[in-house]
């Protein structure tokens, strides 16, 4: 039950969950999740600039070789590991019970930011800043494609927050925490908040948040300084 998970964990000084990660906009929802759940972890670095996540051993990990993975050693036989960025936030919020709606319409309308966000925004985002920034050569189609894709999907998103103080509803979920990984890195997709008031309104608030602040602080001191 979550709530006897909950306790569990207060009760438990070791941490419960391992997170491989780097500062990516995918790899930072998942110590901001375990920071607003108050669930304690360790963070092991995966230097994506360097490669380390190609290596043999975290491809053991996980095989489509990209971060963050999840380690939970509180399962029986554990660690349980878990991939991908979403079905993470989906697995802390119900095995937790927070962040997440039980049931109905309000539940279903987290599960459809986080498709809109795992099939819109993120790779709309991800795509437009890789052809502007490490194409081999210039591809003018590819730029043009991805660049107006990345603004379109920011601008559903601006007329999704024009009606509902957070991208699901009422409350914060999961869905806000999916969306803000890559808005807290939209300079890289060439993306502002210009014409995105609404979206500016919410990743304020967002960020705000003591739990955000903390995650991005510890995925950030990951980064080598050069």
């Amino acid at each position: 039950m979550p709530g006897s998970f909950i306790r569990a964990a207060a009760e438990d000084a070791r941490p419960l969950f391992d997170v491989y990660t780097f500062a990516t906009p995918n790899s930072v929802k998942v110590p901001i999740a375990l920071e607003e759940l108050g669930l304690s972890y360790t963070l092991h670095g995966v230097n994506v600039r360097k490669g380390e996540q190609k290596t043999p051993e975290f491809l053991a990990l996980n095989p489509n070789g990209k971060v963050p993975v999840l380690l939970d050693r509180t399962v029986e036989n554990g660690p349980f590991v878990l991939t991908e960025s979403a079905a993470i936030l989906v697995y802390l919020a119900e095995k937790t019970g927070q962040l997440l709606p039980a049931g109905g319409d309000a539940r279903a309308r987290v599960f459809e930011q986080l498709f809109f966000h795992a099939s819109g925004l993120s790779p709309a985002f991800g795509q437009s800043g890789f052809f502007q920034r490490f194409a081999a050569e210039p591809q003018p189609i590819a730029i043009e494609r991805f660049s107006s894709e990345a603004k379109r999907t920011l601008g559903v998103l601006d007329g999704v927050l024009a009606n509902r103080p957070f991208v699901a509803g009422e409350v914060f979920t999961i869905a806000d925490i999916a969306h803000f990984g890559w808005l807290w890195r939209r300079a890289f997709a060439g993306v502002s908040f210009e014409d995105a008031p609404n979206v500016a309104r919410w990743y304020g608030t967002i960020e705000a948040r003591p739990a955000v602040q903390r995650g991005i602080a510890r995925v950030e001191a990951l980064v080598p300084q050069d």
